[in-house]
């Protein structure tokens, strides 16, 4: 996929093999069997208010004390190796972070600690960065999240995009806050078509008949559906599942589509075998550092849909004030701007653009590049108006709802 070359810090950080396994997460199988998998669970499906009330969240925190350490479980790849943010954390606070790079896939990780949170027990983490999707709804209805204090969250108050303020999946941040998002738009060869690419109409051109490429995993092909006939996904009921699949079924009967990909789209892009596709932000912005291509990657007029990977705290935490202590960490500007300036994916704090800028004019060579590279990124520090722009997924709070869903969309990329 990309040029292994020792001079490409992207490549030096993993970033192609964070992304495959960042996006294993939401593929259509997994999605698929895990209908199945949640229902033998046994979870039950029904919400707890408690926890996200007033009294619910004085009766989670009344007595908490710091212990002075705090158990983080992540994804592989998601921090520097040698976690300088971490080591400032407890150089200044002296909590001690034992940091793991445990979650691999979402489906297996919820059916890992699911037992224990079930059982009213302790998972191990004090801390864990969950995607926004099935399992954190599955997460949040079981009563499995802890209801997050706010007045000791000041960071995140005063230095979060107020996108991440109106979550769909999570309103008014009662249980989470991002750890790092990423972005769902199209990507296209400027010398391949016909003028800018602008719009979802676009990936139902017939002028593009056989050259349109579409993503194999259900829940964004359902989310550009959903755009593509005014709807908006995060609010969309079964009836509107059920009207963005016939939009995308004509997309497919009329030949349009040339396959439903999963991360190989980058290489059809680079192939000139598709001109236009969906795709993610961070795939192209990596793809043009480093392979040197011209690949342009736009939010269409209707909408992109915006990923959100978010920190929680499990209601059985042994250790919760140390662990909303780091997450309030990690919104200090310059913290945040650290963690972006590795990781690359959407950065929740926008202030952190400039501290970046400041960072990059200390260093020289491909380091100063990069990171310059990196700050001026739209995708990585998106725009007002592109925020604006940009819808949460389609949530289910049951496996019942996903396997409706799954139902409804299946048959798109596999007949």
């Amino acid at each position: 996929m990309f040029h292994r070359t020792t001079a490409d810090p992207s490549l030096r950080r993993g970033i192609t093999q964070q992304r495959l396994g960042r996006r294993d997460a939401l593929r259509i199988g997994g999605l698929s069997a895990l209908g199945a998998a949640l229902a033998a669970c046994g979870v039950p499906g029904q919400t707890r208010p408690e926890a996200a009330s007033s009294s619910g969240l004085a009766t989670f925190w009344e007595g908490r004390k710091q212990n002075g350490t705090v158990d983080f479980a992540n994804w592989p790849l998601y921090m520097d190796p040698s976690k300088p943010e971490l080591a400032k954390f407890t150089g200044r606070t002296g909590i001690t972070v034992n940091y793991e790079e445990v979650i691999q896939e979402m489906g297996p990780w919820f059916a890992k600690v699911q037992p224990q949170l079930s059982a009213g027990k302790p998972i191990g983490y004090d801390l864990m960065v969950i995607t926004n999707g099935i399992q954190f709804g599955r997460f949040r209805s079981a009563g499995f999240l802890a209801p997050l204090d706010h007045t000791r969250l000041p960071n995140f108050t005063a230095n979060a995009a107020a996108k991440y303020t109106e979550e769909s999946f999570d309103p008014a941040n009662v249980f989470s806050v991002p750890w790092a998002s990423g972005i769902t738009g199209i990507a296209y060869d400027p010398d391949k078509v016909d003028g800018p690419i602008t719009s979802l109409a676009d990936l139902w051109n017939p002028r593009y008949r056989g050259k349109v490429g579409m993503m194999s995993d259900t829940t964004e092909l359902a989310n550009f559906g959903m755009l593509a006939a005014g709807i908006t996904p995060g609010r969309s009921t079964e009836a509107d599942w059920s009207k963005a699949a016939a939009q995308l079924r004509r997309q497919k009967d009329a030949g349009i589509v040339r396959n439903y990909y999963e991360q190989d789209y980058l290489d059809a892009l680079g192939k000139g075998e598709i001109w236009i596709s969906q795709a993610w932000s961070g795939d192209i912005f990596q793809k043009n550092i480093s392979d040197g291509t011209n690949l342009k990657f736009v939010i269409p007029d209707e909408g992109g849909t915006l990923w959100t990977d978010n920190l929680a705290i499990p209601v059985t935490a042994a250790n919760p004030v140390d662990a909303i202590t780091l997450i309030d960490f990690f919104y200090e500007v310059e913290n945040a701007a650290s963690l972006a300036g590795y990781i690359n994916y959407v950065c929740p704090v926008p202030a952190a653009q400039e501290q970046m800028r400041k960072d990059a004019a200390t260093r020289s060579g491909d380091d100063r590049t990069t990171l310059e590279a990196v700050a001026n990124s739209s995708l990585v520090f998106p725009s007002d108006a592109d925020y604006a722009r940009l819808h949460h997924y389609a949530s289910f709070n049951t496996a019942e709802e996903q396997q409706t869903f799954a139902k409804i969309f299946d048959p798109i990329v596999l007949s």
